[in-house]
């Protein structure tokens, strides 16, 4: 293990100057900002528009009632189903007998509706918009969305309320940083409001949720996993919604939620990029990760078609509090509870990175750090535990986690616009390791990096990002991997 010490010892400088915190910036207040410069203006009326938002928080909001585990009985149990279920399982089928257009010279090929207009595309004919789902799937589709938006307005600002402004100094966090975070929260009451709007009078309702963090950092750490499955969650289906308005609408939603995970990440002293594309994951995946840490919704609750496929636990994902991460215990100790995307513990007794002052192992709030040490490498031993099926999940317990598949034989990593697999080594009926595979999806760019999507499958089916979901039936459990 590299200790405190010997960093010191390589760097020729005492330890407690690592451990010091970096110091205050010296500013000097300008008398003035700048010279006295006349602008045209006319007047704006300051009464906003009278459109409601689904959630009216106002100022001053604090944190809810309640926040912890649901504590009744469930009066209903499982997924929403349909009228009838057709089939087992989606059989798969040849390319699409329609899809033959190839360029070969570089040139249209087509008559132009009208000028400057390409022939093609889906909703290019002049037909008024209607931002309304269209399908069952599009309804499904939507409704988890507005789950995800409703935990997001509410963590968000839980953590404000929650925490004093001391605690957030503590984690390198000025009232600046909050200031952001409370804007972002703000956003949520926009994407909510607009979700809420393209699924009607049904849409699902806030609910109360039971998080797993204890500090700031452990907060921070959170919200970039919650951010993580949440946008993977919408590119894995907009581009099958049958109404392409609400993708269009959807599309520009998401790419806010982007930029609030890497804002997350550098807040954690995470690398805020560290893939070239991302990757899209099915409902059901997103679903699995976010129903945990939904205690109580309201009577009559609009409930979700999606699986809740059984947690995989990573017993040595890496503590992103560690200046040497991959020093994690091999116990699943390191993170703060036994749900699926809980962070790593903070307040570590020995070998933080939190306060330390050092390029490459300090991981205080920062535009972008370079590691010195991964926070995982190809070849790395990877120690897992799973759950059987049958567990009660999500709002009031009413949902069970469920799998299809077979025993477990293969570990596939989900990442950028790569599903690849590793052999899986059973240590019992539900243990057992791989090692981190390496590939890359083009030039140096290596597939496994970032925060990401791990499973166990009975079979390495090959998937590619437009059909993803055709694994479902074989996912044996699933889980969230700290890469990087």
């Amino acid at each position: 293990m590299l200790t405190l010490s010997a960093i010191a010892a390589i760097l020729g400088v005492a330890p407690a100057i690592l451990a010091a915190p970096a110091p205050a910036p010296q500013v000097t207040e300008p008398a003035s900002f700048g010279p006295d410069v006349q602008v045209s203006y006319q007047a704006q009326s300051t009464v906003g528009p009278d459109y409601p938002l689904a959630e009216e928080l106002g100022d001053g909001y604090t944190s809810a009632t309640y926040h912890g585990p649901y504590t009744g009985t469930p009066t209903t149990t499982g997924a929403v189903e349909g009228p009838t279920t057709l089939a087992a399982s989606i059989a798969p089928l040849p390319l699409n007998p329609t899809a033959t257009y190839y360029n070969t010279g570089g040139k249209p090929i087509n008559p132009f509706p009208a000028p400057y207009t390409p022939a093609g595309g889906l909703g290019t004919n002049g037909t008024l918009p209607r931002y309304m789902v269209n399908s069952d799937f599009d309804y499904e589709s939507i409704a988890l969305g507005l789950y995800q938006e409703w935990i997001e307005l509410d963590l968000f600002h839980d953590g404000l309320a929650r925490f004093s402004e001391a605690e957030f100094l503590e984690a390198g966090l000025t009232p600046e940083y909050m200031s952001l975070i409370e804007f972002m929260a703000d956003q949520e009451t926009g994407h909510s409001t607009l979700l809420t709007n393209m699924l009607g009078e049904t849409a699902p309702k806030e609910c109360v949720y039971d998080y797993p963090y204890n500090t700031v950092r452990e907060w921070l750490d959170f919200m970039q996993r919650v951010t993580r499955f949440g946008e993977s969650g919408v590119w894995g289906f907009i581009n099958h919604l049958d109404s392409r308005e609400v993708a269009q609408l959807l599309a520009q939603s998401i790419a806010t939620e982007a930029r609030q995970q890497q804002i997350f990440r550098q807040m954690s002293g995470l690398t805020p990029m560290d893939v070239w594309f991302e990757n899209g994951w099915p409902q059901s995946w997103s679903w699995t990760m976010l129903a945990p840490y939904i205690s109580y919704c309201p009577e009559n609750q609009t409930r979700l078609a999606w699986q809740n496929f059984p947690v995989l636990h990573i017993l040595n994902n890496a503590n992103i509090n560690r200046y040497s991460p991959n020093d994690t215990a091999q116990d699943g100790s390191e993170v703060t509870g036994d749900r699926i995307t809980d962070p790593s513990v903070s307040n570590l007794t020995s070998g933080s990175c939190e306060n330390l002052n050092v390029t490459g192992y300090g991981c205080g709030p920062a535009i972008g750090h370079n590691k010195s040490e991964p926070l995982s490498f190809p070849g790395k031993k990877v120690l897992f535990s799973w759950d059987a099926p049958g567990s009660a999940v999500g709002p009031n317990n009413s949902y069970v986690t469920s799998t299809t598949a077979g025993a477990p034989v293969w570990v596939g990593w989900s990442q950028q616009l790569n599903l690849t697999y590793s052999p899986l080594t059973l240590t019992s009926n539900s243990t057992g390791f791989t090692y981190q595979p390496e590939g890359f999806v083009y030039g140096s760019d290596g597939i496994i990096n970032g925060t990401m999507a791990i499973m166990l499958t009975d079979l390495d089916l090959f998937v590619t990002p437009f059909n993803t979901s055709m694994l479902n039936p074989h996912i044996v459990a699933l889980g969230l991997y700290v890469a990087g």
